[in-house]
C-alpha cells in the first residue's frame, strides 16, 4: 500500500495540510495547525495519527468537545476530552467551539472504510414515514427548519431558524407555520418520537432542534428537497404581488 493511500488532507479556512502518517499532527494554539488568536482554545486540542492503516482523531484537550460529521451530514459524533475515533468516511467535517468562536475543519482521506448512501424509499403518493403520513405543506415546514443543516454538514442547534424566520422563508403567515409545526409534532409524538410535545419548562427552540435532528437523521427531508423551498417562496411572492395589484388572494386552505 502506497503512502498516497494513507494520506489525510486537513483544510482549515483554505489553509491545507497534506499528512502522510509519518508523524502525528496537532491543532491548537500551539502545534502544526496553529490557531493562536483565541485564548479559550487549548494549546494542544486535536491530534491526528495513523495507526494500523487508519487515521485516528484524538481530543487531547481537557474541556472542549469536538464533533465529527460525515460529508452528507447524516451521522454526527461527539469527541469528548480524552476520546479518540477513527476516520471511516471519505470526507468528514470536524467542528468545535472555543469561547464565542466556532471553527470547522474539512478532513479528506483515501483510507475511509465506510461511505454513507443517500437512500429514501420510493413510494406512490405522499412521502411517508411509517406509521405517519405528512402532507406537502407539513414537509415544507420541516424543510424550512432543516435548511441550514442540509446545506452545511456540521451545523448545530444555533443554526436552526426561529419559527418566524422559517415562516418568512416560505412566504407564509406566522399562524399558518405554527399550525403546521404543531401538527407535525403531534403526529410524531403519537408515533413515539420524544421531545416534540410541549411541556412545562420546555423551550420552543429545543422542540425545533429535536424535530430537525429527527427529520435529517431519518431522511424525512434531504438536500435534494431544498429546491422546494424556493418554489414555495416564489409562488407566495407572486400571490402577494398580484394582491398588491388588486387581485383577490385565494385561501390556501388547511391540509393540516
Amino acid at each position: 500500500m502506497t503512502d498516497e493511500t494513507y494520506s489525510l488532507t486537513v483544510d482549515f479556512a483554505g489553509e491545507v495540510h497534506q499528512l502522510d502518517g509519518s508523524t502525528s499532527f496537532v491543532i491548537g494554539r500551539e502545534g502544526d495547525l496553529v490557531i493562536d488568536d483565541n485564548p479559550y482554545l487549548h494549546r494542544h486540542f486535536i491530534e491526528f495519527s495513523l495507526v494500523d492503516g487508519l487515521w485516528w482523531v484524538r481530543n487531547v484537550g481537557s474541556r472542549i468537545a469536538a464533533f465529527l460529521t460525515d460529508g452528507q451530514g447524516l451521522m454526527r459524533t461527539s469527541l469528548a476530552a480524552g476520546a479518540r475515533l477513527p476516520l471511516v468516511f471519505p470526507s468528514t467535517l470536524l467542528t468545535f467551539t472555543a469561547g464565542a468562536t466556532a471553527y470547522e475543519v474539512i478532513l479528506t482521506t483515501d483510507v475511509a472504510t465506510y461511505e454513507t448512501q443517500q437512500h429514501r424509499v420510493v413510494t406512490t403518493g405522499d412521502t411517508t414515514i411509517s406509521p405517519t403520513t405528512f402532507t406537502e405543506t407539513q414537509l415544507l415546514a420541516i424543510l424550512a427548519l432543516a435548511e441550514p443543516l442540509l446545506r452545511r454538514a456540521g451545523s448545530g442547534a444555533a443554526e436552526v431558524p426561529a419559527a418566524v424566520d422559517a415562516a418568512r422563508r416560505l412566504g407564509w403567515a406566522q399562524t399558518r407555520f405554527n399550525r403546521k409545526l404543531d401538527n407535525v409534532c403531534d403526529k410524531l409524538t403519537r408515533a413515539g418520537v420524544r421531545g416534540l410535545h410541549g411541556s412545562p419548562g420546555a423551550e420552543a427552540s429545543n422542540r425545533r432542534l429535536q424535530l430537525v435532528e429527527y427529520a435529517v437523521s431519518t431522511l424525512l427531508v434531504t438536500r435534494s428537497d431544498l429546491p422546494l423551498l424556493d418554489r414555495e417562496a416564489r409562488k407566495n411572492a407572486t400571490v402577494l404581488a398580484r394582491a398588491a395589484q388588486g387581485h383577490p388572494i385565494e385561501d390556501p386552505g388547511d391540509d393540516e
